[in-house]
């Protein structure tokens, strides 16, 4: 799909216009792509990179927030307000409002508490933006392991803890991630992450892939895997909104040039970012 070719955030603002007209439906995949004119695994990281927060997560604020002026403003039931915000059923509607506000909707509808602070987003661009390299990377065959994660830094050190638990040989392995969002609109950007290596591990048979061929948009993280989500907010939120070039649907992928196996110095890592092109 196409990715624009202007720094505006005309295709975000389109994006949070149509979830907050239609917050109380299920909004499909195709829709979201339809009206961005991204494909979904760009516009759901290009919408938390500039709005703050995941696509879904939005779409359940609005659900619960005019939940709370109805109960405020009319004389309607619980209920009737549950299913009228979008809500399957009460009990799903009084999980979700506690979450959110955390009290129970009857108390907040007995006490008319003023819980409506929060103000309206605005998209941001991100402050800087980064360049890549656009590079061929030919297909590399890895040996893997697969978890079902949200995308941060603590369930990623997790991973990488037990799959270098393996053998690998010493000096002549590469490791890469691989980071395959999960195709919903939902509150968090969950991902299936992939932990490779090059080489078979000399200990035990791992599932084995290839990481396609092709020309990738190749940006440098330097440092800390703590603040990747940094790079990635100054790419989604800066770079892609500028760019003309045209992405595949192939999953993004790390490579971790240098990394606590053979660098010493935490400052001195440094982590390539592979956005497919077509």
């Amino acid at each position: 799909m196409d990715t624009g070719t202007t720094a505006d955030l005309t295709r975000v603002y389109d994006t949070l216009s149509f979830v907050t007209e239609h917050y109380d439906r299920l909004i499909s995949i195709k829709e979201l792509e339809q009206v961005s004119h991204y494909s979904y695994r760009n516009i759901q990281r290009i919408f938390k990179y500039t709005c703050g927060e995941t696509i879904g997560a939005y779409q359940k604020r609005l659900k619960v927030e005019h939940a709370y002026k109805m109960m405020l403003y009319t004389r309607e039931t619980l209920s009737s307000i549950a299913l009228e915000t979008g809500f399957a059923n009460l009990a799903s509607f009084s999980k979700a409002f506690k979450q959110h506000f955390g009290m129970p909707p009857r108390t907040a509808k007995q006490g008319k508490h003023s819980l409506l602070a929060r103000a309206a987003i605005v998209p941001l661009t991100a402050e800087q933006h980064l360049k890549p390299d656009i590079v061929y990377m030919p297909p590399v065959t890895v040996h893997y392991q697969s978890a079902f994660i949200d995308y941060n830094y603590e369930d990623i050190e997790l991973l990488w803890t037990r799959f270098m638990l393996n053998s690998f040989p010493a000096g002549e392995t590469h490791f890469y991630g691989i980071v395959a969002d999960e195709p919903l609109v939902r509150e968090n950007l969950r991902c299936r992450y992939d932990a490779c290596a090059s080489c078979r591990p000399e200990n035990r048979k791992l599932a084995v892939k290839t990481i396609p061929g092709g020309r990738y948009a190749c940006f440098l993280h330097q440092g800390s895997y703590e603040t990747i989500e940094e790079t990635y907010r100054k790419i989604y939120a800066g770079w892609i909104l500028e760019t003309n070039l045209t992405f595949a649907t192939t999953p993004v992928i790390e490579h971790y040039a240098k990394h606590p196996g053979n660098t010493a110095a935490v400052q001195d890592l440094q982590t390539s970012i592979w956005l497919p092109l077509r």
